[in-house]
């Protein structure tokens, strides 16, 4: 059925005219599954060749407006907002989107040489390029080198959630003092917000608030809501968890006292020489993720009377080593190690906190008749279903990492890590 042809080295084809002639020459309704999925790849290779080409045309642009400053034309802090200014124009864009435009172009040109020659080449799309750039701004050039040299190589392998998680935790432990500091002054500046619709609703925003308080807060809503769902409530569960929000502010729960001890514990995971001080190292704090060390101790501090959980594992496999049950349900302490092991859903890209997933059984317990921690995956119950109902399947690899393979015979791993024995582009 599927008999149409499709270069065997594709993945080898560096974007620009040779690899757009490729693709304008492809039969695309009459590719096999398999090759459709690969076509997709090199579409986005090439469009990232043309982006990195558009950012490259808009800061030329601002060159050539600095050039006339230097001829004295006009004031040099003049130059970004003229060139905004004309690429607005030419591009049919709002004052805000032309400013952001040009300020990201530049950076990425000027600041980012490497990202920008990776976007140009086709290794990595625009969406990743934003992230690296826009989570390094805050940092030392010095430190924006470090985290983009260590993670550019694999950049293409991560979502951009995973991406922002690994710049977050790096940015941290590259500069402990420096993330300390940004830290304090943001707790310092944290405000709060009300602010109109268009629809004539409001949002109500906390800005700048200590994560693990945030995160807490949130979870302790999330918990409340599933009570009210379980007793029929027929509100949705997004509508449950924003009605209690306002009945918290409104101080109706708990008689109007409401303590830190009502918003229950937090897992996080943490070395012993962080929490000793003997370290910096970040955290991950489940739920939310890379922490740094302060807020560690502090919700080390708080919860000091809280029963301590060691996990024993695998060093070569991550894998735990325990037991098992014969029962289909998960015991309490598996999903709590389970979760632990792995703070969000393990299917590639989702970042759904695992505290909020399915447990899935890798093999299935109708032919097992077991269930052991070291199978469990945690999974978000969309893609629970999709699995099940499509066919995909995975299996534990080193690491502590995942391998699945999709029904188009593609293989992708939970980490984003290059799958084994994949054909390198």
């Amino acid at each position: 059925m599927f008999d149409a042809i499709i270069p065997e080295n594709l993945e080898l084809i560096s974007p620009g005219p040779e690899l757009a002639g490729v693709l304008a020459s492809l039969d695309w309704d009459h590719l096999s599954d398999h090759d459709l999925i690969r076509a997709l790849q090199a579409q986005d290779r090439q469009v990232s060749h043309y982006q990195a080409g558009r950012a490259w045309t808009i800061n030329k642009v601002a060159e050539r407006y600095q050039e006339g400053c230097s001829e004295g034309s006009f004031d040099h802090s003049d130059a970004a907002d003229g060139a905004a200014a004309e690429i607005g124009a030419a591009l049919r864009l709002t004052r805000k989107a032309a400013e952001s435009e040009t300020g990201f172009s530049m950076e990425l040109l000027r600041y980012r040489p490497a990202v920008f020659e990776a976007l140009l080449c086709g290794r990595i799309d625009l969406r990743r390029v934003r992230v690296l750039v826009d989570a390094t701004l805050h940092v030392s050039d010095a430190v924006a080198h470090v985290v983009i040299e260590q993670l550019l190589p694999d950049a293409a392998l991560l979502t951009t959630g995973q991406l922002q998680h690994r710049i977050a935790e790096l940015c941290i432990d590259a500069d402990p003092e420096a993330a300390r500091r940004r830290y304090e002054r943001s707790i310092e500046d944290r405000r709060f917000e009300v602010r109109p619709n268009d629809s004539g609703t409001a949002d109500i925003l906390g800005h700048d608030v200590p994560p693990h308080i945030a995160n807490s807060i949130g979870r302790w809503i999330h918990r409340e809501a599933i009570k009210l769902k379980n007793f029929g409530d027929a509100r949705t569960m997004d509508q449950l968890r924003v009605d209690i929000y306002l009945d918290l502010l409104r101080r109706r729960y708990k008689g109007g006292r409401i303590t830190r001890s009502d918003f229950g514990n937090l897992d996080m995971r943490v070395t012993a020489e962080t929490l000793a001080g003997q370290s910096d190292e970040s955290a991950e704090l489940n739920g939310f993720g890379p922490v740094i060390a302060d807020v560690a101790r502090q919700v080390a501090e708080h919860q000091e009377h809280v029963r301590r959980r060691w996990l024993l594992y695998d060093t070569d496999t991550k894998q735990p080593i325990d037991g098992g049950i014969t029962r289909r349900r998960p015991a309490p302490s598996q999903r709590r190690t389970a979760e632990i092991l792995h703070p969000a859903c393990i299917h590639p890209g989702c970042r759904m906190p695992s505290v909020d997933c399915d447990l899935d059984h890798r093999k299935p317990w109708s032919e097992a008749r077991f269930t052991c921690t070291a199978d469990l995956g945690p999974m978000c119950r969309h893609h629970h279903v999709i699995r099940h109902t499509y066919g995909w399947q995975y299996a534990s690899i080193a690491g502590g990492d995942f391998l699945f393979s999709s029904p188009f015979g593609h293989q992708y791993t939970t980490s984003g890590r290059e799958p084994p024995n994949a054909r390198s582009p």
